[in-house]
């Protein structure tokens, strides 16, 4: 098959070189750095599945994506990329607004975690081609 057949998806109007528009394309970036570690909530704190429960100390975001859907609602959602401090890296996924299903417990926890704005390039590696 030549490139020639090979079409491009679909932009929108404020696309920009790399810019991921949509949970699936963040969360596929995750997937192939071997970094899609969903950090899930629980009463002891963040647990990414392998028997160990973080605190917001232990946490940092390293990385915000804000989703609002134009035609339904329901696809209004934040995606917290998420370093530990012992190296893990992964992403809570939130729903807000009417449609959130995660606690008050859930956004206190999260307000807590510091904030840093990295670049995607230094967390997906992504560098000019």
């Amino acid at each position: 098959m030549s490139d020639e057949n090979i079409k491009e998806p679909a932009s929108f109007p404020d696309d920009k070189p790399g810019k991921m528009n949509t949970i699936t394309q963040v969360l596929e970036k995750l997937r192939l750095k071997n970094q899609a570690n969903e950090f899930k909530w629980t009463y002891s704190g963040f647990s990414a599945g392998r028997g160990k429960c973080y605190q917001p100390e232990d946490l940092l975001i390293i990385k915000t994506y804000r989703f609002e859907g134009d035609s339904d609602p329901g696809d209004s959602a934040i995606i917290y990329i998420i370093q530990a401090n012992d190296g893990l890296v992964g992403y809570s996924l939130d729903a807000y607004g009417a449609y959130s299903t995660n606690s008050g417990e859930y956004d206190d926890f999260i307000r807590k975690i510091s904030m840093e704005d990295r670049d995607e390039q230094i967390i997906f590696g992504d560098g000019p081609e």
